[in-house]
């Protein structure tokens, strides 16, 4: 297959066009403020420099900030109508009592805590209000509420509730965006819970955002299908990322990685991705990201998304350098306008990238503008850099003992020779566009995490039943059905709840479907 991959971050936006595992070309280009037009041009410049033509590509494979940026400047997000299926329980615990200040009045639409959910062995907590949920969305309707959030407690062991109250929702208001939090959070009625809504707030959005990215490709020739990369650096078609924009929060760290693992070769490693605007250091397990043990904070929001375990600090290309006494580098940066703003470029703002080229570490702009930096600075800032980067490293590592470690990304022209607690120091082939190349490689995947009671059933029933909807989820986001295979699976007893109830996760990926 020709696929093109794509990821645009704060300060860059780079294409990879690769044939099965061969990469063909790579491009970095200026990130632009409506993110469509950097995508069309990336995409533009890339097949131009493999001499292939847009109509022969057989698939292009997106990661964006897009909608995590979104969230993170409380911009672009609709009020969402949250429904809580809970009779009398949970009620002391009202939706997004966990929220910012900041965050809260942009995408509160008002909340109804109705009649329904269910305990943990699948018994109702309640019958489900009807009459109370028709009520709650004609009042929506009458404040113009386009979005609605509807969690049921223990949704996860039962979701027929969810779907029940959706169809009456769906009738009340026939525009309206519905999310269910089963198809959404993890376990947890409130990290879950707010998971949907901001899914929900982002529906509009992510529909802008697809629909835009259709209308850059049809007008580059492009007849192929499109994809999104997912928190877990995994694919999903656009239509389904249409519904779950939310997935998508967390995918640029995850390409980078992927990316500095297929580049490599190595499975088991560090990998330091550094940026425009930040430096992102994870760690490579068995050829995919750490993940976290607790979820995401996504914009001071508690959710329980699994994503990478990966610490950013504001460090990258873009920093700017502020001399002095006691000089410092960030955590500020020009971002996408270094170009412009960069001494080297005949800017006015002395940055990170000045300092790597008035050392002879890339050779970009013109030297003749950076006579300032005397080659003492530049060491001492080059050093401080790195010891940053090494003090970072440090805290992640599993252990004491040296690891392999991969440098990606444009900055990591700021990083020279090896770094400490480390085995070896790799810039592999195309360093600075491994995000591109992860979001092109990446596999198509569907996960569960459910609670069931093993009372009446089987252990062995339970896990085929678990693992044979996280294989529906899969197909469903673009998979072929006959390459998906189970890669996780948890088990865990849950001795404080009666009925032998058990919490079952598992996660299976799959080739994209052709």
């Amino acid at each position: 297959m020709l696929r093109i991959g794509v990821d645009v971050g704060g300060t860059n936006t780079d294409a990879a066009l690769l044939r099965g595992t061969e990469v063909l070309a790579t491009v970095k280009s200026s990130t632009t403020a409506d993110v469509t037009s950097g995508v069309s041009a990336a995409i533009r410049t890339v097949l131009a420099e493999a001499g292939v033509a847009a109509g022969s590509v057989d698939a292009v494979m997106i990661g964006t900030t897009h909608f995590l940026n979104a969230v993170v400047e409380g911009r672009h997000l609709e009020k969402v109508g949250v429904l809580r299926l809970c009779g009398a329980s949970t009620r002391s615990l009202p939706p997004m009592i966990d929220w910012p200040d900041t965050l809260r009045p942009v995408v509160d639409g008002g909340a109804a805590l109705v009649g329904g959910g269910v305990n943990y062995d699948g018994s109702e907590i309640a019958p489900l209000d009807g009459p109370a949920i028709r009520e709650a969305c004609r009042d929506w309707r009458a404040r113009g509420i386009g979005a609605v959030a509807i969690c049921s407690v223990f949704a996860l062991v039962d979701p027929r509730m969810e779907n029940e109250a959706a169809e009456i929702v769906a009738e009340e208001m026939p525009e309206a965006a519905i999310s269910l939090s089963h198809r959404v959070g993890r376990t947890g009625l409130l990290p879950r819970e707010s998971a949907t809504i901001l899914n929900a707030s982002l529906h509009t959005l992510g529909r802008e955002t697809v629909g835009a990215f259709r209308s850059a490709f049809s007008a580059l020739g492009l007849n192929c299908p499109l994809y999104l990369t997912q928190n877990d650096g995994t694919l999903m078609t656009a239509d389904f990322a249409e519904r779950y924009p939310v997935f998508t929060i967390a995918s640029g760290p995850t390409n980078s990685m992927r990316g500095a693992a297929f580049l490599t070769g190595l499975s088991d490693a560090a990998v330091i991705d550094i940026g425009g605007t930040t430096t992102d250091i994870g760690m490579l397990v068995a050829g995919f990201p750490r993940t976290r043990s607790e979820g995401a904070m996504i914009g001071g929001v508690p959710t329980n998304f699994r994503v990478p375990d990966v610490y950013s600090f504001g460090l990258g290309g873009g920093s700017i350098v502020r001399p002095g006494d006691a000089p410092t580098v960030g955590p500020d940066s020009v971002g996408f306008r270094l170009p412009e703003k960069a001494l080297s470029f005949g800017g006015d703002t002395l940055t990170a990238t000045d300092i790597a080229v008035a050392a002879g570490l890339v050779d970009l702009g013109d030297r003749d503008h950076l006579s300032q930096i005397t080659p003492d600075f530049a060491r001492r800032m080059l050093a401080q850099m790195k010891a940053s980067i090494e003090t970072v490293l440090d805290r992640m590592k599993p252990s004491a003992e040296p690891i392999p470690a991969i440098l990606v990304g444009g900055g990591s022209v700021l990083v020279d020779g090896l770094l400490e607690g480390t085995s070896v120091s790799l810039k592999p082939d195309h360093f600075g566009s491994a995000n591109a190349i992860g979001a092109a490689i990446a596999q198509v995947s569907g996960e569960v995490d459910s609670v069931v009671s093993l009372e009446g059933t089987t252990r062995e029933k339970a896990l085929e039943s678990v693992v044979a909807e996280a294989r529906a989820r899969a197909v469903e986001a673009g998979a072929a059905a006959e390459t998906v295979t189970l890669a996780e699976i948890e088990e865990t007893p849950l001795a404080y709840l009666p009925g032998n109830a058990v919490r079952i996760a598992a996660k299976v990926i799959g080739e994209l479907r052709a």
